[in-house]
């Protein structure tokens, strides 16, 4: 959340989204006071879940509604208002372990506007106006438009230029103190550039990228491990982490909006040129920001992000419009926890409340059995929502999601619509429900179900026979590293697939010239390349077969490794698992994986098929492994080298026996730099991890000893 902060909630015993405040003479004054005492209670209560345990359970929009409810039975009884109402402050708490810090310029919050339309910009223009007291024909506002992040509020205090503080907004008044996580993010600068204030505090938002979220809860899925709600749960977890190291491990973003205490810096004259000078010091500043006058400036910008909201990397929930001009800031002041300058028009909400009707199995391309819910059709991210991932078998009872629940479902941009959370207290009204249990055959072609130890995914064993992996099984076998069939992209095995021209993979070598001119766009010449590509393919090697099967854990480095071992296919289908764990760097995983895929009949039936349409290779009889050079060493390449290709350079490296992982780390042997490298040179630095230049590979690989550092 940006400048503002609206906190999540639920509205199980309030009253509904539709449902409006009594008027005055609607119900007698007790009956208003406990109807006003049960909504400060209720929002409290969220407010605490959202804030301070970082675990809301229920979403903004129902947090909204139950505000709106509020406000609108405190204005239509001024009497019944208190300071400490929510509505009349802002809602915040310092965790137990964090020291608390007092804000030298208060941290408020702003108006929030949940009329969606140009509306919501034209009361907001008319209330500034208002309050200037301007005449019909005055001119038109000056105003600035930001996008709201759907984050954390910051405060960064600078003295000197150095990075001093970092604290949360808290209630406002306090926050708390996260210095030592913020020093981990990568995005917020340590020294400004070109200001030595005696105090510069910057304002901000700090969130994380919907890319980064996906990866954290995929990463802690597949570990068993607690997944978030949203990227602002996520977070605001990571920093108000006691542990610095954990946030280390979870990549945060920050934009600023806005200043608080200052000392010693000239203020410029307008929030725009403000922004500017923070940009210039190097502090980050989101481009999607205007300078605009009047309503129709600042709905267009609501209209305009609206249309990109879905395609910017990380969550917004709306726009913020402020008057530009200080000293007129200054003239509106503000009005009791909301400044009179500014307001958050918000955006539809991406997290809804709905009724789980069903949860069914979906197979995905790779295998991946997926329970999805089965919804009452809800208004969500902008789309009616009818189905949602629950991820897994793990992730589902982790949640306690059963037929019949009220679930929170978010859709954010183009991510998968999700349920992310059930609510416990609707959980009473509904019949015993038992627990959902995976298939045990996959229901879409009827191969065993299975589960690697100690893994949290079900998956088909189908591979190649299973129609839900049939596209993706053909543009794996296709690739360049496996087969290596030129032509065959994903345009054209999309249209074989739907069609019914391929069922399996042998299917690829029957077809004709004039089954290939059929398809839509394919003309008579990229049809004849096609089927010389399918031609050539057929002489291959072991290793490229292994690999483009598929074989779940099963890449190429262990297909070689498999290869050279066995050195036939008909003794690697025949391996037993004592057998298949004598090949050096495979494991129980990879064993049991090589040997659930072989056990299939009608996999072996597609490998005797695909033998019988030509494809060949030469065998040999087992070898002794080759002592190999560079064995347990791990490279990273990066940049672009003279003569090698990447590929060509992974080649080489891993047929020496070194291992090429993507990324550096404290485990990395040696790093290859190339031309134009970039971070991950930087890493290897940071880390002392020796970097080679190509010649410096190629002597490595030329007799395996430790070459001067390039």
């Amino acid at each position: 959340m940006p400048p503002t902060e609206t906190p999540p909630a639920t509205p199980p015993s309030v009253r509904s989204a539709t449902d409006a405040a009594p008027a005055p003479s609607a119900a007698p004054s007790d009956a208003v006071a406990a109807e006003i005492v049960a909504l400060r209670a209720q929002l409290e209560r969220w407010a605490h879940q959202y804030y301070v345990l970082d675990a809301p359970e229920v979403p903004d929009a129902e947090y909204d509604r139950a505000f709106r409810a509020l406000q609108a039975l405190e204005d239509s009884y001024p009497e019944f208002v208190t300071p400490n109402s929510p509505t009349q402050r802002v809602i915040g708490a310092v965790l137990d372990g964090l020291v608390p810090v007092r804000h030298a310029v208060p941290m408020l919050s702003i108006k929030t506007e949940t009329d969606t339309t140009a509306e919501g910009a034209r009361k907001f223009d008319a209330s500034v106006r208002k309050a200037l007291a301007l005449a019909a024909d005055a001119p038109a506002v000056e105003y600035t438009a930001e996008l709201k992040f759907d984050g954390l509020a910051l405060s960064l205090r600078y003295e000197r230029g150095e990075l001093a503080q970092a604290a949360t907004r808290g209630d406002g008044e306090t926050g708390e103190d996260v210095t030592h996580t913020i020093r981990t993010v990568d995005a917020i600068p340590r020294r400004l550039r070109g200001c030595a204030a005696p105090v510069l505090e910057v304002r901000g938002e700090v969130f994380m990228r919907r890319d980064d979220f996906e990866s954290l809860n995929e990463r802690q899925r597949e570990a068993g491990g607690k997944t978030f709600v949203n990227p602002r749960n996520a977070a605001a977890g990571v920093v108000r982490q006691l542990d610095a190291n954990i946030a280390r491990q979870r990549p945060l973003a920050f934009f600023a909006y806005g200043i608080g205490e200052v000392d010693g810096w000239d203020v410029p004259a307008t929030h725009a040129a403000m922004l500017d000078a923070l940009a210039a010091m190097g502090v980050p500043v989101d481009a999607d920001r205007a300078v605009v006058r009047g309503p129709e400036g600042l709905s267009d910008f609501h209209a305009g992000i609206a249309g990109r909201r879905n395609a910017l990397p990380f969550d917004i929930d709306g726009v913020v419009y402020k008057v530009n001009d200080r000293a007129l800031q200054q003239q509106l002041g503000f009005k009791s926890r909301e400044p009179r300058w500014a307001v958050a028009h918000k955006y539809p909400a991406q997290e809804q409340l709905t009724t789980v009707r069903g949860i069914d199995v979906q197979v995905g391309r790779t295998g991946k059995l997926t329970p999805v819910a089965r919804l009452a059709p809800v208004f969500v991210g902008g789309v009616t929502v009818t189905n949602a991932t629950l991820h897994n078998l793990f992730e589902l009872r982790r949640k306690d999601v059963r037929i019949g629940d009220t679930a929170i479902v978010r859709r954010a941009g183009d991510v998968i619509p999700e349920v992310v959370a059930t609510v416990a207290t609707e959980r009473p009204r509904h019949p015993y429900v038992p627990n959902f249990r995976m298939p045990r055959q996959c229901p879409v072609c009827g191969s065993d179900v299975v589960r690697e130890p100690g893994g949290v995914n079900h998956r088909c064993s189908g591979g190649l026979f299973c129609a839900a992996q049939r596209k993706q099984a053909l543009l794996h076998f296709a690739q360049r590293r496996a087969m290596d069939i030129e032509g065959l992209g994903d345009k054209i095995v999309e249209q074989l697939v739907d069609s019914g021209m391929i069922r399996t993979l042998p299917d690829l070598y029957r077809m004709g010239l004039a089954t290939l001119i059929a398809l839509e766009r394919m003309a008579e010449k990229s049809a004849r390349n096609l089927l010389v590509a399918l031609e050539g393919s057929k002489e291959t090697t072991l290793p490229r077969f292994l690999f483009g099967l598929g074989i779940r854990n099963v890449g190429e480095s262990t297909a070689r490794d498999l290869a050279r071992h066995f050195g036939s296919l008909d003794a690697l289908m025949d391996a037993t698992p004592e057998q298949l764990l004598e090949v050096a760097d495979v494991g129980p995983i990879v064993a049991a994986s090589v040997r659930t895929f072989f056990d299939q009949p009608h996999n072996r039936e597609v490998v005797e098929q695909l033998r019988a349409c030509g494809i060949h290779w030469q065998e040999g009889a087992p070898a002794e492994r080759p002592v190999l050079p560079l064995a347990g060493k791990t490279f990273v390449l990066t940049g672009t080298l003279p003569t090698l290709t990447r590929d060509e350079a992974k080649d080489l490296l891993e047929a020496a026996g070194a291992k090429v992982a993507s990324s550096v780390s404290k485990k990395t042997d040696y790093v290859v730099a190339g031309e134009e490298a970039g971070s991950k040179l930087e890493k290897a630095r940071t880390l002392g991890v020796p970097v080679l230049d190509e010649p410096g590979l190629q002597a490595l690989l030329a007799d395996g000893a430790r070459p001067p550092a390039a």
